[in-house]
This record gives structure tokens, sequence and C-alpha cells, in this order.
């Protein structure tokens, strides 16, 4: 072997290595999606409503103080697993849009020194709906997060 590189070995090493790295890219990037569609993803009870609590959350910028699965600020608590610390079944829809309505009605809360939720004024609908995306995120397998169940 030589002591020096020519300049064809380097270039046969920088397209080796990176078509290398460009193959298990493309590997992991199929693994992850097909994870997400068969694995973590609950898209059988992904319902027209469950769209519209995502358009809710998306419109009232929710994601400026919440999180969802640890996305978003951390200003307010984590809402992936809100409806089972409320105490809410799985698919009780009416149990869960009062205890989102009755919980948003009371926000701004006026206690001193507490972070303040701002009042939203939302119809039944919106509530239900946004309540039906708060079930269906909570029906996700997150793995175990949150990691303690105050989120």
């Amino acid at each position: 072997m030589r002591e020096t590189m020519t300049k064809s070995m380097a270039r046969n090493i920088f397209y080796g290595g990176s078509l290398f790295f460009i193959a298990i890219f493309l590997g992991l990037s199929a693994q992850s999606h097909r994870y997400i569609v068969t694995t973590s993803t609950n898209a059988a009870t992904l319902t027209p409503s469950v769209a519209a609590g995502k358009r809710i959350w998306e419109h009232k910028a929710c994601i400026d103080c919440h999180t969802i699965m640890g996305e978003g600020a951390y200003f307010a608590p984590e809402l992936s697993n809100v409806m089972t610390r409320w105490g809410i079944e799985p698919g009780d829809h009416a149990g869960a849009k009062e205890a989102l309505a009755a919980w948003m009605g009371a926000m701004p809360s006026g206690i001193e020194g507490r972070r303040q939720m701002p009042h939203f004024e939302l119809t039944d609908e919106q509530f239900q709906n946004l309540a039906d995306f708060l079930l269906w995120v909570d029906s996700v397998d997150t793995q175990g997060w949150p990691p303690n169940d105050a989120g």
C-alpha cells in the first residue's frame, strides 16, 4: 500500500462513505415510519372529531404553554395523559368534555402568584372536539412518557 493517498483513493473513500451513510439514513427513516404507522399511533380511533380538536389545539396555540409527549413549552402541564390523571375512562367522551369544560371555565383562577391559563371562548362542539383529541392522545403508546403521573 502507498504511504500517501491519491486523489482517486480519496474520491472513492468519500463516495463510498457517503453512499454507506445515506443507505443507513434511509433504512432508519423507513423503520421509524413503519414503527409510527404500525405500533405507536392509534390510527383506528383517529376520527374527524379528533382532527378538529387538533386544529383547535393549533389555532389556540396551546403548545405555546403545554406539551404533548414532550413537545411544546414547559410553562404548563404535560397533556398527553391528562385524561388518565383526571380519572376519565377511555371512550368516555361526554365525561371528557365535561371535565375539560369545567377546568377551562375556571380559568384564569385569579390566584396571586400562580401561572394563569387564558380564558378561551369555546363552543360546546369545540370543547367536545378538544376533549376527543386529548382522549386520543391519551390512548397513544408513549412508551412510558411522561416519566411521572403529574406530567
